[in-house]
């Protein structure tokens, strides 16, 4: 691959996926000049917060693996450093990575802007490039087109077929459909209601709307203004967040799932 600058490779694992909120728990960065050189900044780092379990499952990365690390300010001059005078890649870089260290770089006092510089994000061109349709599937599994793609029906004949392809190919001899169970990834829910008023992060709920909104959790709004909440009860939302700020009120908070 022919560079015209240098390019740093870029990857985070953090305690969670809310750009505003969450902490790199690893960062991994990989300089290429142009003349094929390569340098490698790789660090673990103590979030300062506990680590959910459903990201040390996920990560291998546990409470334990980086209280000893340093913390983000400390290496975060360092990273400006390694970052300098280069473009950027990485693989959802431009949704998450980036934006989270651009704001981890500013809580540290050391500011970074992507802006300006040339982003290659390794996920958008694979998904431009290689569609993950059923049309993809069809074709991946059973090794012949689909005809009759997007009818009810064909699509429904087509997804019984990738379906019974997947049962052989990952049942390791399995022949139930009860082989695919250990497929069925159920991400920890991020947000409390269906309209998304409340987020969960490190335990607690917190408002994505209003004055408070990404600020202060919900039991800290209760100490410090309760009116607030009060005046919710007689606005138009569900009976899921008035029921949850109703009990807030009486210091009940739920927990997160685990």
């Amino acid at each position: 691959m022919k560079l015209e600058r240098t390019l740093v490779v870029l990857d985070l694992e953090t305690t969670g996926t809310w750009v505003e909120k969450d902490r790199i728990i690893e960062i991994a960065l990989v300089r290429r000049s142009p003349s094929g050189e390569k340098e490698v900044y790789h660090s673990r780092v103590n979030p300062l917060m506990p680590i959910p379990l459903a990201v040390q499952k996920l990560t291998g990365i546990t409470d334990a693996d980086v209280a000893a690390a340093p913390v983000f300010k400390t290496i975060a001059a360092d990273v400006l450093a390694f970052l300098a005078g280069a473009d950027l890649a990485g693989f959802n870089v431009d949704k998450f990575d980036l934006p989270l260290l651009e704001r981890e770089m500013a809580e540290a006092g050391v500011p970074f802007s992507a802006s300006g510089l040339k982003v290659f994000d390794a996920q958008k061109v694979y998904h431009l490039n290689e569609k993950r349709d059923l049309t993809a599937a069809y074709a991946f599994y059973c090794g012949k087109p689909l005809l009759g793609a997007h009818g009810a029906l064909a699509d429904t004949e087509a997804t019984l077929e990738v379906i019974e392809s997947q049962v052989e190919r990952y049942g390791a001899g399995d022949t139930s459909i009860d082989a695919l169970a250990q497929f069925q990834y159920r991400e920890q829910p991020e947000f409390f209601d269906p309209e998304r008023r409340f987020r969960w992060w490190n335990g607690e709920l917190y408002m994505m709307f209003g004055k408070y909104a990404r600020k202060e959790s919900l039991r800290e709004i209760v100490a410090k203004d309760p009116g607030y909440l009060t005046w919710m009860m007689g606005k138009d939302f569900s009976a899921d967040v008035k029921k949850l700020v109703e009990n807030a009120l009486k210091g009940q908070f739920p927990k997160q799932e685990p």
